[in-house]
């Protein structure tokens, strides 16, 4: 219990190699996608787990499952309603590779906001794109409000993190066009041809891109507005 519960510390986190998802939807995800579940605890109270299905109760059992009060699940809980369930996992022990044939691969630079981020992976999904790379002042892709936001969707989409310093002459060395969302000498996204292979830049929430990284973009691009919006969430734009 001691060790979940210090597994909200990031530090902790990264000295442990370990992380922990929450919810019916996160842990059947994680076993859809044969995550490293380390262990699976579950509320022994019926008022809990009475909404977690059959299916996925069976699914579990394959896992080492640890039975817990009311009383210490919220001890340990890191959600405000919580439904009774949530599993310990190892972290990839590395970045998986890159795959350098997929037409688009999105690029943040230093962006803080957990929520940002974990909406960010779930909208990649969505739109089929793979990839997500963090530059090294990102928030960390393992922060429990970034799992929660992704809703499962860290499973299945690759996130990295690079120096984009180095990582973005990388990418047009590997025939990727750079796309930065940056107004200044920007073009109207809506008036551009998709090229084959392109990297879109997003920058942080408050100052945008960075100047090291902005003089590397091939093209600023913006999203038209109504003038009476100044800007857009970057998970939104």
């Amino acid at each position: 219990i001691k060790h979940i519960r210090k597994l909200k510390d990031k530090k902790y986190r990264d000295e442990s190699n370990e992380y922990v998802v929450e919810g019916v939807k996160l842990v059947e995800e994680a076993v859809k996608e044969n995550a490293k579940i380390k262990q699976i605890i579950v509320c022994e109270d019926t008022t809990r787990t009475y909404e977690i299905p059959t299916h996925i109760m069976l699914e579990i059992a394959k896992y080492e499952c640890i039975s817990v009060s009311d009383k210490i699940f919220n001890i340990i809980t890191q959600v405000t309603n919580p439904q009774g369930i949530m599993a310990i996992i190892e972290k990839n022990a590395q970045n998986a590779k890159i795959d350098y044939t997929q037409d688009i691969i999105v690029v943040l630079d230093d962006v803080q906001d957990p929520g940002n981020l974990g909406t960010i992976i779930r909208s990649a999904k969505a739109f089929n794109i793979d990839t997500v790379v963090l530059s090294l002042g990102c928030v960390k892709k393992y922060n429990e409000k970034v799992i929660r936001a992704a809703q499962g969707m860290l499973f299945k989409v690759n996130v990295v993190t690079k120096d984009l310093k180095y990582f973005i002459p990388y990418l047009k060395e590997n025939g990727y066009s750079v796309y930065g969302t940056c107004v200044t000498n920007g073009t109207d996204i809506s008036t551009l041809k998709k090229n084959k292979k392109l990297a879109v830049v997003m920058g942080n929430e408050g100052q945008g891109i960075s100047y090291d990284i902005k003089k590397e973009l091939d093209k600023n691009v913006y999203i038209n507005m109504n003038d009476d919006c100044e800007s857009l969430n970057v998970a939104v734009a």
